[in-house]
């Protein structure tokens, strides 16, 4: 059975125990944990993170019953009051001085509703209550979770039920008309949170819920997301009535599954966590509580993310089943691979394992204080790149370390390195292992972990050394903005190489081949074959070569596992996803920078027999920068990846040439760029550079090979790659309002601010420790990356501020602020 299939057995009926008892039957005013008057209650001091408020600063961290109530035979029949409370006992004897601290009770938890249409308690799973169940949880210093769904069931719509505390509104005209499906299993229809009626019903829930002592609500088959992405459903104005009438109790609201990417910054202004991805859980009762695939398919959805999570509102992974080897279905490789996932992405770290059982093993992943300490700082972590399975994730932390986490996601056991250059850092750096809690040294440049195992990790904390240099990207969360920025909006430019094809022949000597024509610059097409090494395959991934199908180059990749994956990065304008059809295969779904954007049919019926290299799906006009593509396999015996094609502006005029060897016909070779000259890093031949000056020179836009230097070269084709620099992280923040301010806070000796330049941009007012020091110009012809806008050094050693204003021009423009230790 697949993994959508089992979840659409299995949650859904456990949803179903949550709806199926709103109905007009049996309606009861006599709640067990009692009914609230209306209250006006307002947010706590210091609320700054709606609806939590301040406790929402860092992840939370506790349990949740859903993985072993579809592990469990039982399912929804675990979460009984007895087996709460023993989990809460649990946690407060194992994991609790830790850190962990609530206990969050999944679907199936309400057994009716009262006359005004809000849940009731089962009383068969709390034959006291479930107020007593939450006063052992409270008791125990503990937080306590319930779990919710979008819109409103058609009973309650018929049973037209008066609100409670606001007189003249009934539950009959709280939803949207026409009727419109309002969760994904269909249980209910959509609430018009436009109506005044719509927000006093919710609020009526809300206050019922803190009369009790609820803490929390996982808020599930939230739309956009949760396998509908097209608007048919939208689940947006009822998650905004939800965390207004929850921010009036300070409970935090949690967002469930598989959030739309497009709407991240909707979900961070209502919620404090939203999950990225589908159910951690494999669906195998009784067998295993989750599986590697489960888990390695979270490194390109976090590649997305990372960027949207922080204080206030993370990025949710799930339960992190690593508690118990028996039941996780991971490996202790795994299982600590799993752990450090989680904490170095900042991700809330709850677990889903029986408390009662934990392992040894398992205490000793989910107790680690320094490991808790890196989720609990809050800085999640981005990848240097994801175009191999031998990852390294970094963040920046406010004192001025890193949290370096080395992945093998591979199948052999590797040495992984981390090089400093890639976080950004210019100097040498002691390193320390977090999981041994053991010091390594001092290193100059870098760090290798020797013989990391498959699906194995390291994690360390690298702290920089006296006079280091720290660059500090633009959306890194120790810079902070004023006014209104957003990220790239096509007002960036990436790093980008370009290939000048040269056709080298000898007319001198016989049979020297044909000469080829220039071709004038446009837009190029590059062929991404299936084996290419930066093609980052996720699951059970094979390849199967001479097939004589027809194939590109004669071979395609291949996997059988639904939820398999394919990720692709790339520089361009646009992307196909070129493969075989066949009656074989099936639907498979393509995300472009983490937005589901079209599920793809590669079915063929059996009477047209086998597509080769058919274009499945295209995308074009993207703004000109990084893309990803993420394919996701969905039904079907298997899916294939024959080739992607991805479309790239050239750079160069043009981007082919010709050179003929013969002393009477020798010319040197010229080409126009399309970038400022000052932006071209080099030209090299077979990752060799050639030497500026002797064997190329630039003159304005005119980049010029010399004959000296081809007439060495054999006949055939000599193919130059020019690479051309971008902007810092290929990312830049931008604003266009005078005012907009940066601010960043620095200890150490020297501060340096780098940004772009162009014929857009103005002047900045740039302001040191609380001073107005220099007003920059950062107009300039053509646009220019990373170029050094403002430099201070000699500063006394200790703490600084440095804020940057925008004063004038179209848009302002920030990169990397770099600053020297001091220490």
């Amino acid at each position: 059975m697949t993994r959508f299939l089992r979840n659409k057995a299995i949650r859904g009926p456990l949803v179903a125990l949550a709806v199926a008892a709103l109905l007009p039957v049996g309606l009861t005013a006599a709640s067990s944990a009692g009914a609230a008057p209306p209250q006006t209650v307002t947010a706590a001091a210091g609320t700054t993170y709606p609806p939590a408020g301040e406790q929402a600063r860092q992840p939370y961290m506790g349990w949740s019953s859903y993985s072993m109530q579809v592990y469990s035979p039982t399912g929804g029949g675990w979460i009984t009051a007895d087996q709460i409370e023993a989990q809460s006992d649990a946690m407060h004897q194992k994991l609790q001085p830790y850190g962990y601290e609530y206990i969050n009770i999944d679907a199936g938890w309400n057994g009716g509703i009262d006359d005004y249409g809000r849940p009731v308690p089962s009383k068969t799973l709390y034959p006291d209550g479930l107020q007593a169940v939450i006063d052992h949880v409270h008791a125990n210093g503990q937080k306590i979770g319930l779990y919710g769904i979008p819109g409103i069931s058609k009973a309650m719509l018929d049973a037209n039920l008066p609100v409670y505390g606001a007189p003249g509104c009934t539950t009959g005209d709280l939803a949207v008309q026409p009727l419109q499906k309002g969760d994904y299993w269909g249980f209910g229809y959509r609430i018009d949170a436009a109506k005044p009626c719509a927000q006093k019903y919710i609020n009526s829930i809300a206050d019922l819920y803190a009369s009790w002592g609820v803490n929390f609500l996982k808020f599930d088959s939230v739309t956009p997301g949760s396998g509908v992405s097209d608007l048919s459903m939208d689940a947006r104005d009822e998650v905004k009535a939800w965390s207004q009438a929850l921010a009036r109790h300070g409970i935090w609201l949690e967002l469930s599954w598989a959030l739309d990417i497009n709407y991240a910054d909707y979900w961070k202004q209502y919620a404090n966590g939203w999950r990225i991805d589908w159910d951690v859980e494999c669906y195998c009762p009784g067998e295993a509580l989750t599986t590697w695939q489960n888990v390695a398919r979270l490194f390109p959805k976090l590649a997305d993310w990372w960027r949207h999570g922080g204080p206030g509102g993370w990025n949710d992974l799930d339960s992190l089943d690593v508690g118990n080897g028996t039941m996780d279905g991971l490996t202790k490789d795994e299982r600590r691979t799993a752990a450090t996932l989680w904490a170095v992405s900042a991700a809330p770290f709850y677990i889903g394992n029986d408390m009662t059982k934990l392992d040894s093993y398992g205490l000793e992943l989910l107790t680690n204080r320094e490991v808790i300490a890196v989720n609990q700082a809050g800085r999640p972590a981005q990848p240097v790149s994801t175009k191999t399975n031998r990852q390294t994730w970094y963040s920046l932390n406010a004192d001025g370390s890193y949290t370096v986490a080395l992945f093998n996601l591979g199948t052999t056991e590797a040495n992984l390195t981390v090089n400093w250059a890639d976080l950004g850092l210019d100097g040498s750096a002691k390193v320390r292992d977090l999981w041994a809690k053991k010091d390594l040294g001092q290193f100059a440049s870098g760090y290798t972990a020797a013989t990391v195992p498959p699906h194995g990790t390291r994690l360390f904390t690298v702290t920089p050394q006296k006079n280091a240099k720290v660059s500090v990207n633009d959306d890194d969360l120790r810079v902070s903005y004023d006014g209104t920025w957003q990220r790239n909006g096509n007002f960036e430019v990436p790093a980008v190489s370009e290939p000048l094809t040269v056709a080298v022949t000898d007319s001198s000597a016989a049979k020297s081949g044909a000469t080829a024509k220039s071709t004038d610059a446009g837009v190029r097409t590059i062929s991404v074959n299936n084996d290419n090494p930066e093609i980052v395959y996720t699951g059970s991934w094979s390849r199967s070569t001479g097939r004589g199908l027809g194939d590109y180059q004669d071979d395609v990749q291949y996997t059988e596992a639904n939820g398999d994956a394919f990720t692709y990065s790339f520089v361009g304008t646009g992307v196909d996803y070129v493969t075989e059809t066949h009656e074989s295969q099936g639907d498979v779904e393509i995300y472009i920078d983490g937005a589901l954007k079209a599920t793809v049919d590669t079915h063929r019926d059996p009477a047209e027999g086998r597509g080769a290299q058919q274009v499945v799906y295209s995308i074009p006009d993207l703004p000109n920068g990084t893309h990803t593509i993420r394919g996701v396999k969905k039904s079907g015996q298997f899916m294939l990846l024959d080739k992607l094609n991805v479309r790239q502006e050239s750079l160069l005029n043009p981007d082919t040439a010709a050179f003929d060897k013969n002393p009477s016909a020798q010319a040197d070779v010229s080409v126009q760029i399309g970038r400022d000259p000052d932006e071209l890093d080099g030209i090299a031949k077979g990752g060799k550079d050639l030497v500026k000056g002797t064997d190329y020179t630039v003159d304005g836009t005119a980049v010029t090979i010399s004959k000296k230097y081809l007439a060495a070269q054999p006949v055939g084709s000599t193919v130059l790659d020019f690479r051309f620099r971008g902007d810092h992280h290929d990312d830049v923040h931008y604003a266009t309002a005078n005012g907009a301010g940066i601010d960043f806070a620095f200890r150490g000796t020297g501060v340096e601010w780098l940004t772009a330049l162009g014929p857009d941009q103005g002047d900045a007012d740039v302001y040191l420790d609380g001073k107005l020091v220099r007003r920059v110009n950062l107009a300039n012809d053509a646009r220019a990356t990373a170029r050094p806008a403002f430099t201070r050094t000699g500063l006394k050693n200790g703490d600084h501020t440095l804020r940057i204003v925008k004063v004038s021009g179209d848009v302002l423009r920030n990169d990397v602020i770099r600053y020297t230790t001091g220490k």
